[in-house]
């Protein structure tokens, strides 16, 4: 027995995917999934409470899972690691469906639903550092994750709007993001080494010191067992 047919989530998840260009990620999507799985509507309904957001949530979900694992069969060993970075994002970009994610990023601009669309790309952004390796367990945990979410959540959009056959408008964006991001990160390192910035981290810039990646993540300093 496969293990869609052992996940009665995924069989409902996989099932609505048809439905969505049409019904977007809605109560009657998950209705119809329901119904072409045989499962009743309260089955349905325990499985994803909120109905369609929940349904893009675990959408969402399973392309990092699947960016992940396609990561982990790329050798990246010859890679910089700007380029590192840019193969996990065209890969995740790779494990999604366009108008899947145009009817996701139209549910996730509502206001009532605008922060678990952020929190999801945050995911996304975290799970591409951890699978590069990433260790730092102080403020640039958070700062990495910040800075690549946005990186992300800027060449999905101009994704939504590329029409080129091959794709390569939206790699020289994320090329373009990324370059930027290495610039800025140029310019922080050599602003903190400067007397300046030494200065004001012995001053009031102390308090980053104190902070630390979330326990139980990885960097972190403890992990529940």
């Amino acid at each position: 027995m496969t293990k869609t047919q052992n996940d009665p989530r995924l069989r409902l998840l996989l099932a609505a995917l048809p439905h969505v260009p049409f019904d977007g990620w809605s109560d009657m999507t998950l209705r119809a999934a329901a119904a072409d799985t045989g499962l009743s509507d309260p089955i349905a309904r325990a499985l994803f409470p909120r109905g369609g957001v929940d349904l893009a949530l675990a959408y969402h979900a399973m392309g990092d899972d699947e960016m992940v694992e396609r990561l982990a069969a790329t050798d990246l060993a010859a890679l910089r690691f700007r380029d590192r970075i840019a193969t996990a994002v065209r890969l995740r970009l790779n494990c999604a469906d366009r108008e899947l994610v145009r009817r996701g990023t139209t549910l996730f601009t509502l206001p009532q639903h605008s922060a678990e669309g952020a929190a999801a790309i945050w995911r996304t952004a975290d799970r591409i550092w951890t699978a590069l390796g990433d260790e730092s367990r102080d403020v640039n945990w958070y700062s990495k994750r910040m800075t690549l979410s946005a990186v992300y959540a800027a060449t999905v959009l101009f994704w939504l709007g590329d029409t080129s056959d091959d794709g390569q408008p939206t790699r020289d964006f994320l090329d373009r993001r990324i370059e930027q991001v290495m610039g800025f990160e140029k310019l922080k390192a050599g602003f903190r080494d400067s007397a300046l910035g030494k200065a004001i981290m012995a001053g009031p810039g102390r308090m980053f010191s104190a902070v630390r990646a979330p326990v139980g993540q990885p960097g972190s300093d403890k992990t529940p067992h």
